[in-house]
């Protein structure tokens, strides 16, 4: 089987290229196709029309993404909602051009209204209004959503969506002002274990409730999903509500979340709330009981999960996005 991995060097596609590449180590015939963004823009319709037509993979895992934090949405938002619906309309048309008949996008959890009740349903899609700081980037990943099940209806191809929670784990961004909530956790207490210091202050009340899944347990649903029997896929979705939920299906306090990464790291100081700073939403939870009625469950469990990146972190110090 021939698969073409899209976005192979981001956190999630690099983790879904050592689990293939463990299956191809294990005996499974699988030619695994990759380009870095130098060799292959995905936004330039001519070049992806071209390699498809070149490779004509059997399936393609699209996992390439233009993202950022709160503050590069703000800033630079046409960027985001062109480079993000250009690559899906070029690699899921393009591959349909092809000959693919099965497709993986993967999409984002900030396709949910800010107000979806909680845990957050597949069926809260296109209910309510969104989170306005990352709208054209939610706007692309819907119609990335959408893209998969019009080609579906109108063309009989077999292209799937997964949508993730949180994500963290090897690879990630520890940078402090522009990553996210949890590798930036894990830098702070790290930097204040080694320079001794009395406290570290987080954000907040610390009350607000999230949701965390590692990287290596999305890349294992990602997998799961794309190789599911196409009628055990169609009887657990609907051909205009086909995305999947991908989580835990559990939250922690963002205090509590500092305790664990103030434990793992060493850091012996106080825990301050800044409550002068703004909580953002109280609660973010995926309702991903339709993925696990279908067989799967993730396997690393947060705490194991956390030290599992702080020591990816402490090995690539030198070469991590800080």
């Amino acid at each position: 089987m021939k698969i073409y991995l899209a976005g192979h060097r981001g956190m999630v596609g690099a983790a879904i290229l050592r689990q293939l590449e463990g299956r191809k180590k294990g005996g499974e015939e699988l030619e695994l196709v990759t380009r870095t963004h130098a060799e292959l823009d995905l936004t330039y319709q001519a070049a992806v029309r071209a390699f498809l037509q070149a490779e004509r993979p059997d399936a393609v895992i699209l996992a390439a993404a233009k993202v950022g934090g709160i503050q590069a949405n703000n800033i630079y938002p046409a960027d985001f909602i062109y480079g993000n619906l250009m690559m899906e309309a070029n690699v899921v048309h393009q591959s349909f051009e092809a000959g693919v008949k099965r497709l993986l996008f993967l999409g984002s959890s900030c396709i949910y209204p800010k107000e979806a009740p909680q845990p957050m349903a597949e069926e809260a899609l296109l209910t309510g209004t969104l989170e306005s700081t990352n709208e054209p980037y939610a706007i692309a990943k819907i119609a990335g959503i959408k893209l998969c099940e019009s080609y579906n209806r109108q063309h009989g191809t077999d292209y799937r969506s997964v949508m993730p929670t949180n994500l963290y784990g090897p690879g990630d961004n520890f940078h402090p002002e522009n990553s996210h909530v949890l590798p930036a956790l894990i830098r702070r207490f790290h930097e204040a274990a080694e320079e001794g210091r009395e406290e570290v202050v987080i954000w907040g009340t610390g009350t607000p409730r999230r949701e965390f899944l590692h990287v290596d347990d999305m890349a294992a649903a990602s997998l799961f999903v794309l190789d599911l029997p196409r009628d055990q896929y169609e009887v657990n979705t609907r051909p205009m509500l086909s995305h999947i939920n991908v989580g835990c299906g559990e939250d922690i306090s963002i205090l509590e979340l500092a305790q664990l990464v103030a434990r793992i790291t060493g850091f012996e100081g106080r825990i301050v709330t800044d409550s002068s700073k703004p909580d953002g939403t109280m609660r973010k939870l995926m309702d991903v009981s339709r993925l696990m009625n279908m067989g799967w469950a993730p396997e690393i469990g947060l705490e194991n999960g956390i030290e599992k990146t702080y020591r990816w972190f402490l090995d690539n110090v030198g070469s991590a996005r800080l």
